[in-house]
């Protein structure tokens, strides 16, 4: 049994529509699309509730199956759906678009508006390994400090962020942690980020990633590394987060030369 067919599935009645076909009239596709948009922006079908499948849709409507595909994949391209193989079309939360410069997940989530929550999973230190030691740029076995936390925005879990930082950077609690963003401990400090590198990719979630961020086992996660440097040059720290690609994706503005 297809998973999709076992779970609840939405189709309001605004969605029954009579397309309209002959001359002057918008392609099908476009027509369905229209009213899923429309479904969407006023709130009938609300985030995280799955649609008909794409073989029910077309026979409601009279559409051929490639035809309601092709309106969907529209809207997926969107951002408003999230298909899943073997589950079906879900409507997606409402995610926080991120630019690309340089601000913590803290601040960014304020900016937009969202409600954040950390949860402190663990802080310890211990010598670098030499992986940690090339990455900060010290010796190997200095003393360093690593963080690991989730982020939830809205209540939902949206990150699984790691840091690993020299002793310039101070120490840390789970108490300050979870109460305060990272850069704003370090700002607090005296210690001001002025520029970091940073890398964006793909990967299949770990067991723990999926468990953590409420999502499917080996379901991909977008993942950054950021290394950031002070003023004077010096590694402040090494991030490493996964996010849940629903919730969350990067932007950034290309100037031609």
């Amino acid at each position: 049994m297809n998973k999709a067919a076992s779970q609840h599935t939405v189709w309001p009645a605004s969605l029954d529509f009579v397309p309209q076909r002959g001359p002057g009239a918008d392609p099908l596709h476009t027509q369905l699309t229209t009213r899923l948009t429309a479904a969407l922006n006023s709130g009938e079908i609300k985030p995280g509730e799955m649609l008909l499948d794409e073989i029910s849709i077309g026979e409601r409507l009279g559409m051929s199956r490639p035809t309601v595909r092709r309106a969907i994949e529209s809207l997926v391209a969107q951002g408003l759906l999230l298909r899943t193989r073997g589950v079906g079309t879900q409507v997606v939360q409402r995610d926080i678009a991120r630019d690309i410069k340089l601000t913590s997940l803290h601040d960014d989530l304020a900016a937009g508006g969202f409600s954040s929550e950390t949860r402190v999973l663990a802080v310890s230190s211990g010598a670098a390994t030499a992986s940690e030691a090339k990455l900060l740029r010290v010796d190997p076995r200095t003393p360093v400090t690593r963080i690991r936390r989730l982020r939830l925005a809205d209540g939902k879990p949206l990150a699984v962020m790691t840091n690993t930082m020299p002793p310039l950077a101070g120490e840390f609690t789970a108490e300050l942690l979870s109460r305060h963003g990272l850069y704003e401990v370090l700002r607090q400090r005296g210690v001001e980020i002025r520029v970091a590198n940073q890398s964006i990719c793909a990967r299949r979630a770990s067991s723990e990633e999926a468990e953590l961020l409420k999502i499917a086992r080996a379901s991909p996660v977008l993942t950054m590394q950021r290394i950031a440097f002070d003023s004077q040059g010096n590694v402040v720290e090494v991030g490493q987060h996964s996010y849940n690609p629903a919730l969350y994706h990067f932007a950034t503005t290309l100037v031609a030369k």
